[in-house]
This record gives C-alpha cells, structure tokens and sequence, in this order.
C-alpha cells in the first residue's frame, strides 16, 4: 500500500485536475513566500516553489506522497504572475497579444517516508491572436481570470484569445502536468484507477 496522497495546493484548478485521475487525495495550502530571488529564471523560480511547497508540509505529514506545483508564465524572458487585480489582467492580455507566451510548470513529489523527491519543470506555449482592446476587456470582465498566470482560463473562453497551443500537456497549462505526474506515482507504486 502506498502512502496517502496531499496535494500541496489550494487552487481549484489543481484539485479538478489531479481528480482526473481517480486518486483519492487531500489537498492542504502550504505557507510560503512565493516571491522570486533577484536573477531567478522562470525554470528556476517555479522548480524552486514546487519542491518548497512540498517540503514545507513534510512535517506534519511524515508518510505521505506530497504533490507541489507552481507556474509562471514568461513573455520575451519578463516573468508574469497572476494579476491579482482587473487593471493587472488587461496590462497583461496586452502585453501578450501576437505574442508567443511561454508557460513554465514545476512539479514535484516528495515521498516522506523515504525522502525521495522527484521534480521536473514542463513547459507550454501559447501563441496570441491580436487582441483588441475590446476583446481583452469583455474577456477579464467575463472570466474574470485575477488567479490565473498570464490571466486567462484555457478551460474556459480563453481559447477564443489564442491562435495556437504547443506541448506536450494540455494539463500543464492549467496547472498541473498530469502526464509527468503519473509517471512521478507510479514511481513511487501508486496503483492508478485502482479506486475506481
């Protein structure tokens, strides 16, 4: 029997992701300061909070599978988070409009009863239509995307803004790079579908 699984994570998205592959899990916020270090790549910062979100529930969780992920998304090598206001989610629909926008995914596992970690930075590209001023204003007002990295929601309209996605992961977008994820638990013998 493996050992009980904890997603190290309060976004919504993550859990309706990490549901998708009948796993039975318990997800719990961890406590860190997310903020990037001075000359931190995008690869760097999100492998970083990954492992950081994991490990800062080891303690309490001493025999658990821990799943921590963070993503960032970059625009010409400039970092942008998530907008957190309307103002911020415009400025940045802008900045990405006829652009090609990088995301960057880091996901790691942390078995803490054998220390074992496992981590991995995914990547996604999404290439921009122009976007009109009126389009990225119907768009926020409607989605309303202020905790999404790069302010869209590609489960939901978003897709009316892009002109083409590319990589391997349609989850890593979202989030939460599944097909790497499975790889990461059944590693560690996680026995998936096994619930169902």
């Amino acid at each position: 029997m493996y050992p009980s699984i904890i997603l190290a994570s309060s976004s919504k998205y993550r859990q309706q992701l990490l549901k998708k592959i009948a796993i039975s899990f318990k997800s719990v916020s961890p406590d860190i300061d997310e903020s990037p270090f001075a000359g931190e790549s995008a690869s760097e910062l999100v492998v970083r909070l990954a492992v950081g979100k994991a490990q800062a529930l080891a303690v309490n969780y001493p025999n658990h599978l821990i799943i921590g992920s963070d993503q960032v998304c970059a625009i010409n090598g400039h970092i942008l988070g998530k907008p957190h206001s309307v103002d911020n989610a415009i400025e940045q629909l802008r900045q990405a409009s006829g652009q090609t926008v990088r995301f960057f995914t880091g996901l790691a596992l942390l078995n803490t009863q054998t220390q074992h970690l496992q981590q991995r930075v995914e990547t996604f590209d999404v290439q921009f239509r122009q976007l009109s001023e009126q389009l990225i204003r119907r768009y926020v007002a409607i989605e309303r995307p202020l905790d999404c990295a790069g302010s869209f929601k590609s489960e939901g309209s978003g897709i009316v803004l892009f002109e083409a996605l590319r990589g391997n992961d349609p989850n890593t977008l979202i989030g939460l790079p599944l097909i790497r994820l499975v790889e990461f638990l059944t590693n560690e013998g996680v026995e998936l579908l096994s619930a169902v």
